[in-house]
């Protein structure tokens, strides 16, 4: 029947303007657009040397990170008057690696910040979704527990958590996900809410397209450029959150080289050993750097409105 051809024809027309396919002239107009952006090829340039470096940690540490040598403790770095080529960023107070603990602590930062995000986006997707979709007194509770969870800061709240069910990477991560997820959340349940009311979903849905079918084949696709760039920012904003745990003891255990223990470590000696705290902490600066000037850079890429004004 002509009336059954015609919205099939939109679904279709609809279904490729709106779902980006990573085809080669798009993956070189990706590159292209990355190029342009001196911000970008920056933030991707310290973005990789980190993951490198937490990679290559083995390859790349001169010493053992856990290795305490006391009579070579508070060892200036190289550059300075008493600084040697053994230890170029000079040692702690237990006589340990800074370079080395520094390298090894990456690994910690990106394994907290990127499995957070993977966990919070998961359960906010699916939590937006499900209110969008279902409504009535399913999505009021959803977005009343959203608006509780929002009403204390974030990082009180995961203070709160850890000092209940206790430190360790682990449960640092999964509390930094759990908590994590109302942003998520509201963002996928407005997008969705507006998705669901364009005429292709309405076309699909009188074609008698199985509601599973519709969610993630029409709905949920249209929903993820949000949840993208909002998941690169929350990568740097959970890796600040697990240092900050970490730094009020609450977080890591010690015997893990992290940059929030080595700026606990370092606080105590900032005129003996101001090493200590400076190069870890440089370290992160640049790691959320580079990671909002990538954020940034995605957030441009994906909207088309501000594609257009470049």
């Amino acid at each position: 029947m002509p009336e059954a051809r015609v919205p099939e024809a939109r679904v279709s027309v609809e279904w490729a303007d709106r779902v980006p396919i990573m085809a080669p002239s798009r993956l070189g107009e990706l590159w292209r657009s990355l190029h342009r952006g001196v911000g970008a090829l920056l933030g991707a340039g310290l973005l990789l040397l980190m993951v490198l470096s937490a990679f290559l940690a083995p390859v790349l540490a001169p010493h053992d990170p856990l290795e305490a040598e006391v009579t070579k403790r508070l060892r200036p770095p190289v550059w300075t008057a008493k600084g040697t080529s053994e230890y170029l960023l000079g040692t702690d107070q237990l006589g340990r690696d800074v370079l080395s603990r520094t390298i090894y602590g990456s690994r910690v930062s990106l394994i907290v910040g990127i499995t957070a995000v993977v966990i919070s986006g998961a359960l906010g997707v699916l939590l937006g979704l499900i209110a969008a979709i279902q409504g009535g007194r399913l999505d009021a509770l959803i977005m009343r527990v959203a608006d509780v969870q929002l009403a204390f800061p974030f990082i009180l709240l995961a203070i709160a958590v850890v000092a209940v069910v206790g430190g360790g990477l682990l449960n640092v991560i999964l509390i930094l996900g759990v908590t994590g997820w109302v942003s998520y959340g509201r963002v996928v349940r407005s997008q969705a809410l507006s998705v669901k009311e364009k005429e292709y979903v309405e076309a699909a849905r009188a074609l008698g397209t199985r509601s599973l079918v519709l969610v993630f084949r029409h709905i949920l696709p249209n929903v993820m450029t949000p949840v993208i760039v909002l998941a690169t920012f929350n990568v740097a904003s959970y890796m600040v959150a697990e240092a900050s745990l970490t730094f009020l003891g609450l977080g890591v255990q010690p015997t893990i080289p992290s940059w929030g223990i080595m700026l606990a470590d370092g606080r105590e000696y900032m005129r003996a050993g101001w090493w200590m705290a400076i190069f870890p902490g440089l370290a992160l600066v640049l790691t959320v750097l580079s990671i909002n000037l990538l954020g940034d850079w995605l957030r441009e890429y994906l909207d088309p409105r501000l594609r257009h004004t470049e």
